[in-house]
């Protein structure tokens, strides 16, 4: 329940995929954010005697000029489908994408023609970033190697749902939670953390294209015992399509230090146990550099993993301009 002195909001659940589709439109420019393209257009992929699937959507990723994305998208209903089910569609559209680059290239291309905003919105990209037109825009996007990521929007997420995602696939799967309350009055409210957005909140400063370090915040027990001793940090959330991108791991002391003070690089990120957290091994004792302490912005010590470069660390004179 959602409740305020005016009106309370009870938990409505959605009566069908569709009603779950609709409020994904309703929401999709706070829940995607800036930069990102919504594409509901659905049509069926994959080659002729080979596995076919129908998506929901395509989410097109601007937010990084040297690493724009296509993310295919499935909305589900968690209380409909077992996670079996999930798992396996989510799999059957990383063959059909595989399989039908072509076909999926002028899905996407079709439905942004139709789109007139969108459209000018990928040609301004494509110019600005030195892509010859939209067309060879999305060449690049599609046809480039590891190019499958998957986004899955449900309205309840189950830690053994989460589990399977994490150790069962090899591309990037990312998940949003959308649920919806209603009121008496029939005001509806939506319920969600917007896509990636651990990650958009630390580009106040950082360009998406350089994020290459995650920020752990470490306890003085756990940091000498782990991250010096066994040279490693376990149990950590991690967005799965940062993953490539993350380089280097960089440990912020809590109080009473209060700062970023060592970093090391990434030899490996594997799933934690059978978890739906990580485990980052380093190559090599972390490093211990000029201490990066509390700036005067509040809220920018890390309660939990953040992103940011290397580069910007080592330059960085309070956690004001590392995030």
């Amino acid at each position: 329940m959602l409740w305020n002195k005016n009106e309370r909001y009870v938990h409505l659940p959605y009566e069908n995929e569709a009603a779950l589709e609709d409020a994904v439109s309703v929401v999709k420019d706070v829940l995607f954010g800036k930069n990102r393209i919504y594409l509901n257009d659905k049509r069926k992929i994959g080659k002729a005697g080979s596995t076919k699937n129908i998506p929901d959507g395509y989410l097109l990723d601007l937010t990084n000029h040297e690493d724009p994305k296509i993310f295919v998208v499935e909305n589900d209903l968690s209380s409909h489908q077992h996670l079996k089910h999930i798992a396996v569609q989510i799999l059957e559209f990383s063959l059909s994408f595989e399989s039908s680059k072509i076909a999926i290239k002028g899905i996407i291309k079709d439905a942004l023609q139709k789109r007139k905003d969108d459209w000018k919105t990928c040609e301004a990209f494509a110019k600005k970033h030195n892509y010859e037109n939209v067309d060879f825009l999305l060449e690049r996007i599609i046809h480039k190697a590891d190019s499958f990521n998957a986004l899955l929007v449900i309205d309840d997420l189950s830690e053994e749902l989460e589990t399977v995602l994490i150790s069962r696939f090899k591309f990037p799967v990312e998940v949003i939670t959308l649920r919806r309350y209603k009121s008496k009055t029939g005001e509806v409210l939506y319920e969600f953390e917007p896509f990636l957005n651990d990650v958009t909140e630390d580009t106040e400063h950082v360009d998406v294209s350089e994020l290459d370090t995650i920020v752990v915040p470490a306890r003085e027990d756990g940091f000498q015992a782990v991250f010096l001793g066994e040279n490693a940090w376990h149990a950590i959330r991690i967005n799965s399509s940062m993953i490539p991108k993350i380089k280097y791991i960089a440990a912020y002391q809590v109080a009473p230090i209060s700062g970023i003070t060592h970093i090391a690089e990434v030899k490996s990120i594997e799933q934690y146990k059978e978890t739906n957290k990580y485990i980052v091994h380093f190559t090599d004792k972390a490093e211990k550099i000029k201490k990066v302490p509390i700036g005067k912005i509040k809220g920018k010590a890390p309660q939990s993993a953040r992103y940011s470069s290397r580069t910007r660390i080592l330059k960085a004179n309070s956690l004001d301009t590392v995030f």
